[in-house]
């Protein structure tokens, strides 16, 4: 930038001295033809003076709370988030998080479940481990039922996690939540909106009770159901832990909404 900025003034000097010179030989000749004709010029326009873009209004207010002792910076801040997660989840959390850029990846990964693609390489806790359970008749395959129990120790991590503990944390750090926000894109954005924007959206996946079919055109599964697999990949997960997981979770999502939302659901 600096290097055009030298390139711009090495050419507009010249040109600058050069429209001068003109002007104060077109101005020597052409004053006395203004003195003589008397010319009226029109008044000059007054340009409106614009207003600076409003930003967007924020439509659930979080309420931040003090936390016991001063946050670390946002870069810094993955040795305190992982104790004060410990202080919530027990050392039962421990295997499954990846205690690196915890609120960053946090934030990426809530920010990207309403999209059709996640990067598993920015999710803040391990994906499940072991392949796709499925039974095979040829080629139709069906989601098998041995594939939700692959969720259950994460969901019942989750299940019994005290609601009102996560929320005080949340409110803690809130401000590294926010700034990690900003830093993905969004200046003007408000991360608890897109927070309570991302659990309704998850809250509106549909149960699936019967036989979830599947095809394989390539290396990965996908539903044979077109209007299943053209949802996000967060619906899609709750859908592939089975149903009794994601009503667990949808559970969890509903007292974490209601407890940061200053909107009512629609789903509720």
């Amino acid at each position: 930038m600096e290097e055009d900025t030298k390139k711009w003034l090495y050419y507009a000097i010249p040109v600058v001295v050069a429209v001068g010179i003109g002007a104060a030989l077109y101005y020597g000749r052409s004053q006395r033809q203004a003195e003589q004709q008397q010319v009226s010029q029109p008044p000059a326009v007054t340009q409106p003076e614009t207003t600076p873009a409003e930003e967007p209004p924020v439509r659930n207010p979080l309420q931040e709370t003090t936390p016991p002792k001063p946050l670390p910076p946002l870069t810094d801040s993955d040795p305190s988030m992982q104790e004060s997660l410990s202080s919530v989840f027990g050392k039962a959390l421990d295997p499954f998080l990846v205690p690196k850029n915890i609120i960053r990846h946090t934030v990426v990964t809530i920010d990207n479940l309403p999209r059709k693609e996640t990067a598993v390489q920015m999710w803040p806790v391990k994906p499940i481990g072991g392949e796709l359970i499925t039974t095979a008749e040829g080629e139709q395959y069906t989601l098998g039922a041995d594939n939700y129990a692959r969720y259950d120790r994460l969901v019942k991590i989750l299940q019994g996690a005290d609601t009102a503990q996560l929320v005080t944390l949340y409110k803690q750090y809130y401000p590294l939540f926010q700034e990690a926000y900003v830093a993905q894109g969004y200046p003007d954005g408000y991360f608890n909106d897109r927070l309570v924007e991302v659990i309704d959206h998850l809250l509106a996946t549909p149960e699936i009770t019967g036989p979830i079919q599947l095809k394989r055109p390539s290396v990965n599964y996908e539903f044979v159901d077109p209007e299943l697999e053209n949802r996000s990949s967060g619906q899609k997960l709750l859908i592939r832990m089975g149903s009794a997981n994601a009503a667990v979770v949808k559970d969890k999502l509903r007292e974490l909404r209601q407890a940061i939302a200053k909107e009512q659901s629609a789903a509720n």
